[in-house]
C-alpha cells in the first residue's frame, strides 16, 4: 500500500525522506520518489521499481533541503513509470497522494479546457493542477486546499509543497489514514506511525476529513467543515509502530479502519482505472477454464461463496466452493479442466494447504489468494493472487476478509471479459463500481451511531440470527462467525428465503434478527421475509441503503450504509457486520482482539 513521508524543519530532508520510506516498504509498491524546495524552487527525483532506484537518481542528482516530501507508489492510474510516480508537479505546487480520486476524469476535463497541461496518467495529478489554480486565484494556501477538497470524490490521503512556503506542509486525509509528527523544531507529516518512527514517537491522528497546515514549530489542524480542531499527541513506540493501535482502542477496529486503504489498494492490483477494465490474467487462460473449485476455511470460506455468485453469475463460469477440511478427505471427482483456488490469510491454513497440494497432485492448475506473499500456499500454488490488507494482528479476521472478496471480485470480472460474457460498456460500469466501494466503506465507517446502539441490544441476547439472499446470504453467516468469536453469542446465519423451512422456529422476542438487504433484484423477498419475522414478535435489525423503503407494517430497527451498485453491496455491507459484533464484544467486555480458544493462523488440524 502507498506511504507518505513529509518533512520541514532544520536539518536536511531528504535522507530522512529516504529512511522513512525504506520502513515504508512493507506496505508494496513499484515506485518512489521525492520533491524538495531547493532555492525556493521544487525539484522532484522518481524512480520506478524499488527505492535503491530512487537512491541511485539521488547520487547523480542529489538534493540539499530542509523540507520536502516522499512517496512509494502501489500503481492505480497508468503503469509504474518515471512519469506516473509521484510527487506530482503543476506550477508552485507538487502532490503526493494515497488513495482514488473517483471523479478525477470530469475534473481533468474541466482543466485541460482551461489549458492546463497534463504530463501523466495519475489521478493525483489534477489534485496538482487544481491546488496551483487555487493559488494563483489568491487564496492562501489553507483555504486553496479546502477548496480542492470540497471537490474530490473518493478515498485519500494528501500531502502537499508549495513553492514560496518555505517551511509549510500540507496534509488532508479522507478514508485513508494520515498522521502527524511532533520534533523539536522540526515537523513531520506521515501515512502511519511507522513511516514517522525514526524521528519521533509523539503522534497526532487525523480524524476522517480533517486537514492540516504544518511548519517547523507546530500544526494547525481543521476538521472537514475548516474548522480549528484540536487533535491531541500521544505518545507511540518506535519500535512497535507497525502494530500499533494508533487511537483505537483494539487492533481489530483499527483493521475495520484501514479497509478503505486495504480494498482500493488490492483492487488496484487488478483493476486498470485509467482504462476502466480489468487487467489481463496472467498464467491462466480463463477463456478456457471449465470450472473453479474454490477451497477455504472460516472467514475465507465466506469470501470464496460470495465470488461463486459474481463466477457464475457474470462469467458463465461454474464454482464450488468447500471447506477445506471435508474437502481433503472426500476424495472429490474432480476434472482436468478446472482451476483449483486456495483462499486464506496467511497462506499456513493447514486444511487448504493439504487441499491445494492434493489438487496438485492430481494435475489440476492451481491459484492462491492470499494476504501472505511468501507463504506456503503462495509458493506451492501455479499462480499467485495477493491481497493487499497489509498485517491484520486481530484473531477475527476483517480487512483481510474485504481484500479477499475484492481480489475475488476483480478477478471475476476478468474471466466475465475473457470468456466474451460482457460488453467493454458492462466492464466498465463494474470497474467503477469497484473503484467507489473503498469511499463507499469510508462513509459507512464515519457514522457508526446507529451501530452501538444496536449493539446495546445485542449483547443482551442469547441467540442471533442473520438473514441474506444471494451474496448477502454467505455475509450473513460470515456475521454470525463474527459475533460467535468475539463476544461469544451464539449465532447462526441463513439463507432468508430458507426462514420457513425451519429457522423460523426459533424467532420470539428474546432473537434478534439482523437482516442484510441491499436493493437488489430481491430486496422485496427479503422484505417479505422481515414481515413473517415481525409477525411473531422477534426484534427486526435492518442493514440497507440509506433510500431503501421498510417493510410495510413492520417496526424495523435501521442500520443505514451508502447506495451502492448490488455487485459491491458485500464489501460495503461487511462494515456493519463487522462493527456489530466488534461493539457487542466490546460491550460484554470480551478479549476481541484475542478470543479464548482462537488462533491467528491455524496451522495444525
Amino acid at each position: 500500500m502507498c506511504g507518505i513521508i513529509g518533512v520541514t524543519g532544520t536539518g536536511p530532508a531528504v535522507p530522512r525522506l529516504i529512511d522513512s520510506l525504506k520502513r515504508l516498504e512493507y506496505r508494496g509498491y513499484d515506485s518512489a520518489g521525492v520533491a524538495a524546495l531547493v532555492d525556493g524552487k521544487i525539484e522532484r527525483r522518481r524512480a520506478p521499481g524499488k527505492i535503491r532506484a530512487l537512491e541511485e537518481v539521488l547520487v547523480e542528482q542529489p538534493l540539499s533541503s530542509t523540507i520536502g516530501i516522499g512517496h512509494t507508489r502501489w500503481a492505480t492510474h497508468g503503469a509504474p513509470t518515471r512519469p506516473n510516480a509521484h510527487p506530482h508537479k503543476a506550477g508552485r505546487v507538487a502532490v503526493v497522494h494515497n488513495g482514488i480520486i473517483e471523479n478525477f476524469a470530469e475534473l481533468k476535463a474541466e482543466l485541460e479546457a482551461v489549458g492546463r497541461v497534463f504530463e501523466s496518467q495519475t489521478d493525483t495529478e489534477v489534485v496538482a493542477h487544481m491546488m496551483d489554480a487555487a493559488l494563483e486565484s489568491g487564496l492562501e494556501p489553507t483555504k486553496a486546499l479546502k477548496s480542492v477538497l470540497d471537490r474530490l470524490t473518493g478515498a485519500y490521503a494528501l500531502g502537499v509543497l508549495i513553492e514560496g512556503e518555505d517551511e509549510l506542509l500540507l496534509g488532508a486525509r479522507r478514508g485513508s489514514p494520515l498522521v502527524v509528527g511532533w520534533g523539536e523544531g522540526e515537523m513531520y507529516l506521515g501515512s502511519d506511525a511507522l513511516a514517522v518512527g525514526p524521528f519521533t514517537q509523539k503522534i497526532s491522528y487525523l480524524e476522517e476529513g480533517d486537514f492540516v497546515a504544518i511548519d517547523r514549530s507546530g500544526a494547525r489542524m481543521f476538521d472537514a467543515d475548516g474548522q480549528a480542531a484540536d487533535r491531541p499527541i500521544v505518545q507511540v513506540s518506535a519500535s512497535a509502530a507497525m502494530v500499533e493501535k494508533g487511537n483505537y482502542r483494539h487492533f481489530m477496529e483499527k483493521e475495520i479502519h484501514e479497509q478503505p486503504d486495504s480494498v482500493q489498494h488490492t483492487l488496484a492490483a487488478y483493476l486498470d482505472l485509467a482504462g476502466m477494465k480489468a487487467k489481463p490474467v496472467e498464467s491462466v487462460d480463463l477463456a478456457k477454464i471449465g470450472r473453479i473449485q474454490i477451497i477455504a476455511c472460516g472467514t475465507a470460506f465466506y469470501a470464496g461463496q460470495i465470488a461463486r455468485y459474481a463466477f457464475e453469475r457474470l462469467a458463465g463460469l461454474p464454482c464450488d466452493v468447500e471447506i477445506a477440511s471435508e474437502f481433503r478427505y472426500r476424495e472429490p471427482a474432480v476434472s482436468k479442466d478446472t482451476l483449483a483456488v486456495a483462499v486464506s490469510q496467511s497462506g499456513e491454513t493447514a486444511d487448504t494447504l493439504a487441499s491445494l497440494t492434493w489438487c496438485k497432485r492430481q494435475g489440476l492448475k492451481t491459484a492462491a489468494v492470499v494476504n501472505v506473499h511468501t507463504s506456503s500456499m503462495a509458493r506451492e500454488a501455479d499462480v499467485l493472487w495477493p491481497t493487499y490488507a497489509g498485517p491484520e494482528i486481530g484473531v477475527a479476521s476483517t480487512k483481510a476478509f474485504t481484500a479477499q472478496v475484492a481480489a475475488l471480485l476483480s478477478l471475476a470480472v476478468a474471466a466475465a471479459s475473457a470468456r466474451g460474457r460482457i460488453a467493454p460498456e458492462e466492464e466498465a460500469r463494474l470497474v467503477k463500481a469497484l473503484f467507489e466501494a473503498p469511499r463507499l466503506i469510508a462513509e459507512t465507517l464515519a457514522d457508526d451511531s446507529d451501530l452501538r446502539d444496536v449493539a446495546q441490544e445485542l449483547a443482551k441476547a442469547s441467540d442471533v440470527i442473520f438473514l441474506g439472499r444471494g451474496q448477502m446470504f454467505p455475509l450473513a453467516m460470515e456475521g454470525a462467525l463474527k459475533l460467535k468469536e468475539i463476544s461469544y453469542i451464539h449465532a447462526e446465519g441463513y439463507a432468508a428465503g430458507e426462514l420457513k423451512h425451519g429457522p423460523i422456529a426459533l424467532v420470539d422476542e428474546q432473537t434478534p434478527i439482523i437482516a442484510l438487504a441491499p436493493l437488489d433484484a430481491v430486496f422485496e423477498k427479503t422484505a417479505s421475509n422481515l414481515q413473517e419475522v415481525a409477525a411473531r414478535g422477534g426484534p427486526v435489525i435492518m442493514v440497507t441503503p440509506i433510500g431503501a423503503p421498510s417493510p410495510h407494517g413492520t417496526a424495523v430497527w435501521r442500520v443505514s450504509v451508502p447506495d451502492c451498485d448490488p455487485y459491491v453491496a458485500p464489501l460495503v455491507h461487511a462494515i456493519p457486520v463487522q462493527l456489530l459484533a466488534y461493539y457487542t464484544a466490546v460491550q460484554k467486555g470480551t478479549d476481541v482482539d484475542q478470543p479464548r480458544n482462537l488462533a491467528k493462523s491455524v496451522t495444525v488440524e
